[in-house]
């Protein structure tokens, strides 16, 4: 009775949940183990907007040919019921970013209110006032269309070059002590290597974003920080392969449960995809400021079977510099919210964001290749 009482509590207002044990999340890895991973159709590039507590996104990472990274990205929000009915409504936002990679020019961070935002008949697309985000008749690509800030100003198309695929056979962890009801979800839908075309217009001048990049459609359906506390996501683009990599643990709630979905790809396939990889801080250093152990090195490894049957193992090691950007993800929230949230669910978001040149080695079979690519990388802290 007492853990109905929290977990009610904890989902008006956002505190600690009680502990629900590991038993509490049906992850998409045990989907894998039968079911490594399905290719993606047109019919399941759908928005799902369920109406309800969740976070849905759709990013975009750029790894340009000129050197620069970019981002863009559309986060459709749908509050509590309690908010709802306090005038508190579903808002969607998109964000751009450029790094400059130069060590000289600032980052270019644009984030902005969409108005009259709706979703396309077919739940494809996504139209707002100066902003267009829409997937083509033949499912295989995006355009990227932006003028909601004049500082940059996005018209960007992306195309997948492999097959988007998903983990297991729809790449999503459920939560809930009732597997056949569950209260909440997470799920990711990936595109791992596309080729991009187009540019960033800033009032410096147009930034050419042709080049590679990757896609996720995520969707938290539940409390963010009630899924996960901790984040790693990896998106690598070298000339031949592309490694994807999108790893959380749960809250004690959950049994601090490690979840780890991972993609190897080419222009011709899918070389490995499943739910066996790992992600490792090998160097830290502690964040005076928040007490986040920052890391400074890292290593992510794939491991598996390649559809043929064969062995396939990958890896990618290294020092994690340049940093990009620490970003705190509750700084434009008023101080005395933060305090709240802070002190009410233990919170203190914040994303670290690494740019380096990274070396990925593979292996299938008994072959073994090497190349050396662009890695996109976030470690996110949050409870």
């Amino acid at each position: 009775m007492f853990n109905w009482a929290q977990k009610q509590l904890a989902n008006v207002a956002g505190t600690a949940e009680p502990i629900y044990g590991p038993e509490a999340i049906q992850s998409v890895e045990k989907q894998a183990h039968d079911t490594p991973y399905t290719e993606l159709t047109k019919d399941d590039m759908k928005w799902e907007t369920m109406g309800h507590t969740s976070v849905e996104s759709q990013v975009f990472y750029f790894v340009a040919d000129s050197g620069h990274l970019g981002m863009a990205q559309i986060i459709y929000s749908s509050p509590t019921e309690i908010a709802a009915y306090r005038g508190i409504h579903t808002t969607v936002q998109f964000n751009s970013k450029i790094w400059y990679m130069d060590g000289r020019t600032p980052n270019l961070w644009s984030s902005d209110p969409l108005e009259h935002h709706r979703i396309s008949e077919d739940r494809h697309s996504l139209h707002a006032d100066n902003c267009d985000l829409v997937l083509s008749e033949d499912g295989n690509s995006y355009s990227i269309k932006s003028s909601t800030n004049k500082q940059c100003i996005v018209d960007v198309k992306v195309t997948r070059t492999a097959p988007g695929v998903v983990i297991g056979k729809n790449g999503t962890s459920f939560f809930g002590t009732d597997p056949a009801n569950p209260w909440g979800k997470m799920r990711h839908r990936f595109w791992p290597r596309c080729k991009v075309e187009g540019s960033f217009l800033t009032k410096t001048g147009e930034i050419d974003f042709k080049g590679l990049g990757s896609f996720n459609h995520a969707l938290q359906g539940m409390k963010p920080h009630h899924a996960a506390a901790r984040w790693n996501f990896v998106s690598f683009q070298a000339p031949t392969y592309s490694a994807i990599m999108m790893d959380f643990i749960t809250p004690p709630s959950y049994g601090s449960t490690v979840v780890n979905v991972g993609i190897i790809a080419t222009d011709d396939g899918i070389v490995l995809a499943n739910a066996s990889g790992k992600a490792a801080h090998t160097e830290i250093k502690p964040d005076p400021e928040n007490k986040w152990p920052e890391p400074t090195a890292t290593k992510y490894d794939w491991t598996g079977k390649s559809s043929d049957g064969k062995d396939v193992s990958a890896e990618l090691v290294g020092p994690l510099v340049p940093k990009l950007d620490r970003v705190d993800i509750m700084a434009e929230v008023p101080r005395f919210v933060k305090q709240i949230v802070a002190a009410s669910a233990g919170t203190k978001p914040y994303i670290y964001q690494y740019g380096p040149k990274m070396t990925l080695k593979l292996r299938v079979g008994d072959e073994v290749k090497e190349e050396e690519g662009r890695l996109f990388t976030e470690a996110t802290f949050i409870s």
